[in-house]
This record gives structure tokens, sequence and C-alpha cells, in this order.
């Protein structure tokens, strides 16, 4: 989360951002996504949680985090490459997200490529509907 707030600093030094969304849910929450299992799906059951983290990205939260650090790295370095890494890049309303808050790529496992690059095709081509409109 630190890296995010200071993200203006770091992009001085960098040519990109790759956020690790895994790690940085897991950080944000201050749960370790392995004994996380144990547990989510309950709050998911009993509403204290709209979905698991881990599955989907926490846009209001961990999601907030990578606006965050995209707005200040991008302020002071424009041509920022910005982008995920980890399974929230497999996610079809993650990749929607990444979509919308102008990231360059989306990194996962490779069983779920097709996956993101269907939800990332759709995803252009909505925000194109939408201009159009």
């Amino acid at each position: 989360p630190r890296a995010c707030l200071l993200a203006g600093d770091v992009a001085k030094s960098a040519e990109f951002f790759s956020f690790g969304t895994n790690d940085l849910t897991q950080t944000t929450y201050g749960i370790s996504r392995d004994d996380a299992a144990s547990f989510l799906g309950a709050y998911v059951t009993k509403g204290i949680l709209a979905i698991d983290p881990f599955i989907a990205l926490d846009q209001e939260g961990v999601g907030e985090l990578v606006k965050i650090g995209v707005a200040r790295g991008r302020k002071t370095r424009p041509d920022l490459k910005v982008g995920i890494c980890g399974e929230h890049g497999g996610d079809p309303a993650s990749v929607a997200f990444c979509h919308e808050i102008g990231l360059n790529y989306v990194s996962c496992s490779p069983y779920r490529v097709p996956i993101a690059r269907l939800a990332a095709a759709q995803a252009a081509i909505g925000k194109a509907v939408a201009s159009q409109a």
C-alpha cells in the first residue's frame, strides 16, 4: 500500500509499474490468502464481503490504491506503463476495471489467458460503443 501512496517518487526511477494484486490484497486486508480460505466463504455468505477479494479485485479498497498509484505515477512520468499481475488479471470484472482506469496490460496464469483476452476485448468494445452513444 505504501508504494501506491508514494508512486510519484517511485516513478522517478521506474519505466513501468506492475501491481501484484494478490499481495496488495493480502497487505491491504491484513490477511493471508492461504488462511483466508477458511473463513472468506462465510464472510461472503453472511454479506460481510460482497465477493472474495482474492477472486475479484476489491475496487473500492485495493482498486482505489491502484488508482492512486497510477495517478501519482503518471503525474511524475506521463508515459508510465502500468498493469497488474496475479490471478485478478484473469477475472473479467477485474480486467474491466483495469481498462476503465487506464492500465496498459494485465498478466495472469496461462490457463486464464483466454478469459483475460475476451474480457479485455469486451471492455474495449464496451468503451468504444459508449463513446459513440
